[in-house]
């Protein structure tokens, strides 16, 4: 089969074939992937800030945003079928793990993350687990969703977590309106009530999160920060979502969340630098955001399928990795870039 392989750090992957995966254990799914996810994670795993974390041999297949059908299961599997459209969670887990009898599963002590740890689905087969596989409606096309299986749980996850603090009457802050942001915008107007106002440096992206559910935009030009002050009466929202969390919008974010709110990272690459008295003197939290429950993942395809939540995707056939790769960098992506095998 093909698959986009990594072989060196700090260098594009290429397009090769490699033996297709088989299914060896009972609970083994082998899924035909219909859709791909690039994401910034994957910039990031190119340049080697997730070499570290996941001690990964080199080369290995990119990809952690995957969606397709089954093509074939390992004997102990019930919940999923040959020919069934799925959407799998990105980290396949134990079940037998504190974390994961919690329903916290994404924390499980035992979990792999395929893309990330080992091969994942840029490809045209992706071996899985059965507890990664979400059973999507036959009519749905796979390459329509794929993104929801990172970008898309990721900004549900938070968007989940903040909905007790997002009463009536609350603003919420969403700096950055791209992959995950217009995921999270939508994901704020489906489960809240609150007032969105939405902070990005780029016109296109502003008017998209208009078209979405934000009822307020600010261009993020220098000046963002007081043009979120000016909008919430001068004590800022009771909520920022930060999806950038780099190149300084880590400081502005903090500086925009009202005393007793809460700052929620969910992108990053930035440095936060706080004053430990500004944090206990205000009472303002911090909150740390990665992926995403099975659950989770569970609730946000019902959303989808509903119609409530869509992903803003371009896509690429598998043999143009490369590019899809590339224009995310150079920020031509407006949306998700799915690669369609």
């Amino acid at each position: 089969m093909k698959a986009v392989r990594l072989k060196a750090y700090h260098q594009l992957p290429v397009v090769e074939e490699v033996p297709d995966p088989t299914v060896k254990g009972p609970f083994d799914v082998l899924v035909r992937v219909g859709g791909a996810g690039v994401c910034r994670t994957d910039l990031h795993i190119i340049e080697e800030q997730w070499a570290g974390a996941m001690g990964v041999a080199l080369p290995y297949t990119l990809g952690h945003e995957n969606a397709g059908w089954v093509q074939e299961v390992g004997s102990a599997v019930s919940s999923v079928a040959v020919g069934d459209t799925v959407i799998l969670h990105p980290t396949p887990t134990c079940g037998l793990c504190r974390s994961c009898r919690a329903g916290d599963d994404m924390h499980c002590a035992n979990s792999s993350f395929p893309g990330l740890s080992g091969d994942g689905g840029m490809a045209e087969l992706l071996l899985t687990s059965e507890r990664a596989c979400v059973k999507l409606d036959s009519a749905t096309r796979p390459q329509d969703v794929a993104a929801l299986a990172d970008a898309g749980i990721t900004a549900y996850h938070a968007v989940r977590k903040a909905v007790p603090l997002l009463f009536p009457g609350t603003t919420a802050v969403v700096i950055g309106a791209g992959g995950l942001g217009h995921i999270g915008i939508q994901c704020l107007a489906a489960l809240t009530a609150t007032k969105i106002i939405v902070v990005d440096r780029n016109p296109d992206a502003l008017k998209l999160a208009e078209q979405i559910g934000a009822h307020e935009t600010v261009v993020a030009n220098g000046s963002h920060v007081q043009g979120v002050l000016d909008l919430t009466g001068g004590r800022g929202a009771d909520v920022v979502f930060d999806f950038v969390a780099e190149q300084g919008a880590e400081q502005d974010g903090f500086a925009m969340t009202a005393r007793a709110g809460s700052y929620f990272v969910i992108g990053y690459g930035g440095t936060v630098h706080i004053p430990t008295l500004d944090i206990i003197s205000t009472e303002r939290n911090i909150v740390g955001n990665i992926v995403g429950t099975y659950n989770d993942l569970a609730e946000l395809m019902v959303l989808a399928q509903a119609g409530r939540v869509t992903l803003h995707t371009r896509t690429y056939p598998l043999d143009a990795a490369v590019d899809a790769i590339q224009d995310l960098d150079a920020g031509r992506v407006r949306g998700r870039a799915i690669l369609v095998p």
